[in-house]
């Protein structure tokens, strides 16, 4: 029930009670939790204003405030540590009612060690380490593989892990293929790929020019030398960089910045943001915070900025300049928090001209794309869970879907996959895996009552949401178990079907196993519901299947010798090192392991038994 009169009036005048300073707020509902954060440059001002002329507030606004019981406030010295305390909670408590950036990973890198004779070029992500020269960020790990792969075209440059380069004898399969100059067993000089390598350097930085120089130059002494294979490389390498010159349509001479851009319709927020670096674009991603619903573009903008730079991104690499498509109200604040997290001058700008002007337009343009691709896939989405409402005659409306699938070999690291999928699709920061522990190798009807027993047990006692549909891979059996579970926790609300396989296992036979366990039905093959069901099936199987193979290459990397009991890491070294691995130690008798120092009779049968049970 929303608030009255009276609360809203208590509430604006407790905020008359409020200091003239600036610093942060929380609003909290009736059950203390907060629900927004923000920032104001005079506390008494902006938290009462909230509580004045309630009318006129957006819906947005208007829902928040009906619902606010109390609120609270922290002071600072100054705007500026305001905006950053305000960044930190957001992220830390996640109100309901803020602009939220769900991307919190760090980005790509292509790093080189300088200080090694032959250095790789390699893909890095997390913190930067000394010795070593970055270059970045780049939007996703793919335009990093896409550039390394063009840097081996172009320059020859080696990718092989540092073990694999010291062991070679001979070339290998790249060096055959024209990618890599074979520098492991001496094919190339080591000034010669040093110079390699400082081409590289430059063409990441933007610098084609540079490098084209440079090799016009290195090919005019090779062929002042007579070294007409040499020149001929540098030929190659000089018409292929003049080509991708002109593919590079945006590249120009705007130096380091990022361009930020938003757009929204239907209530679905898009922010798109390019990367450039050197005058050259490094990439662009989309993304797509929560709760936009009501805000304007330069409020999207704003919150995206502090909570994607101001908050807990020691490894990210900050340009000087940050260029944003609407002109926003906290500009100059934010441009002073990021010069002081970051130790340099950093500004917010949104009046730019030349190259920099059409960076801008390119970004709106690509974020009004992204929406619309989004708004279309929800559409589908939305479709598919309407007909899939209709086709097992579900009462109401289908928000979560869970579903779960087991995978073994032959019993071997059984893992249980639970995935999760709502109206935009498949919700991956849901995702659970389960190492089955209790249930027989190969029992795939036990293996699913564990699983489904320890996420629905621990929902029920965190007093978390349950999903609508709970979808099993298979047929009446884990039916049977998946209800055997939710009615022993006494759990209802959440109706089960299974999805089994035809004879033939064919895509489009399947048959639905439905809540009772004792009706079933077979849908057509180009139902929306079917489609829906076998996309969140295929999700669950291949979640499972990763999770089974990593499991799996754990057990197999885990020496058998860590199962004994009195052999610990000291002793497991020796006994390696002694007999030259673990199949040395199998093949080995009990005398020959009393031989090894610290090795008892009673030890050495020990691992004798064990190790051949």
């Amino acid at each position: 029930m929303g608030n009255d009169a009276e609360a809203i009036s208590r509430l604006s005048a407790n905020a008359k009670d409020l200091p003239n300073l600036p610093g942060i707020y929380h609003m909290l509902d009736v059950n203390d939790r907060v629900i927004y954060v923000g920032k104001a440059k005079n506390l008494r001002k902006r938290v009462r204003s909230y509580f004045v002329n309630t009318a006129g507030h957006v819906p947005k606004v208007k829902a928040m405030v009906s619902v606010v019981k109390e609120f609270t406030v922290t002071a600072t010295l100054n705007e500026t540590e305001a905006l950053i305390l305000e960044s930190q909670q957001i992220k830390q408590l996640r109100p309901r009612y803020n602009v939220l950036l769900r991307d919190d990973k760090s980005y790509p890198y292509i790093c080189v060690n300088l200080q090694q004779d032959f250095p790789r070029l390699e893909f890095h992500r997390g913190a930067k380490k000394l010795g070593k020269k970055y270059f970045g960020p780049f939007p996703n790990s793919g335009s990093v593989r896409d550039t390394l792969a063009l840097l081996e075209k172009l320059f020859l440059i080696r990718q092989c892990d540092d073990s694999v380069f010291r062991n070679r004898s001979r070339p290998c399969l790249q060096h055959q293929i024209k990618r890599c100059s074979a520098p492991c067993v001496g094919l190339i000089a080591k000034d010669e790929y040093k110079s390699d390598i400082q081409h590289a350097s430059l063409f990441l930085e933007g610098k084609s020019e540079v490098v084209i120089e440079l090799l016009l130059n290195g090919m005019k002494e090779a062929s002042r030398e007579l070294n007409f294979e040499r020149a001929a490389q540098f030929r190659d390498q000089i018409e292929s960089l003049r080509s991708l010159q002109l593919d590079q349509s945006m590249e120009g001479s705007g130096g380091d910045c990022d361009v930020i851009a938003a757009a929204i319709k239907g209530g679905i927020g898009c922010v798109q943001i390019f990367f450039i670096r050197h005058g050259r674009v490094m990439g662009n991603k989309a993304l797509f915070p929560k709760n936009t619903s009501g805000a304007s573009i330069a409020e999207i903008i704003n919150a995206f900025i502090t909570q994607f730079y101001l908050v807990d991104k020691t490894d990210r690499d900050i340009p000087k300049d940050i260029i944003v498509a609407e002109k926003l109200e906290d500009e100059v604040v934010i441009g002073k928090a990021m010069s002081s997290r970051f130790d340099k001058l950093v500004k917010v700008r949104h009046q730019v001209r030349g190259d920099r002007a059409n960076w801008v337009k390119v970004a709106q343009e690509n974020a009004i794309l992204s929406l619309d691709l989004r708004i279309a896939k929800t559409t589908d989405q939305s479709k598919r869970l309407k007909s899939l409402t209709e086709a097992i005659n579900f009462q109401g409306e289908i928000k979560t879907i869970e579903c779960f699938d087991i995978s073994h070999l032959a019993g071997e690291s059984t893992v249980a996959s639970c995935i999760c999928f709502g109206p935009e699709g498949p919700i991956k920061d849901q995702y659970r895996k389960f190492n089955i522990r209790g249930a027989t190798p190969g029992d795939d009807y036990a293996a699913m009552y564990e699983a489904l027993s320890r996420r629905y047990g621990r929902l029920k006692k965190e007093g978390s949401r349950m999903p609508d549909l709970l979808v099993i891979d298979g047929g009446k059996g884990q039916v049977t178990q998946a209800r055997k579970v939710l009615e022993e926790l006494e759990v209802q609300g959440i109706t089960v079907i299974g999805i089994a396989k035809g004879p033939s296992r064919k895509p489009g036979l399947e048959t639905l196993v439905m809540n009772d366990t004792r009706t079933s039905r077979m849908l057509e093959a180009d139902s929306p519901a079917l489609h829906l069901l076998q996309h969140v099936r295929d999700e669950a199987h291949r979640f499972a299947i990763e999770a089974h193979r990593l499991s799996r290459s754990k057990v197999r990397r885990k020496s058998p010798l860590e199962n004994i009991p009195g052999i610990g890491a000291k002793k497991r070294h020796v006994l390696i090192q002694y007999f030259g691995g673990s199949q040395g130690v199998k093949r080995a008798g009990i005398s020959d392991l009393m031989r090894v120092p610290g090795i008892s009779k009673d030890l050495a049968r020990k691992i004798f038994d064990s190790m051949n049970s």
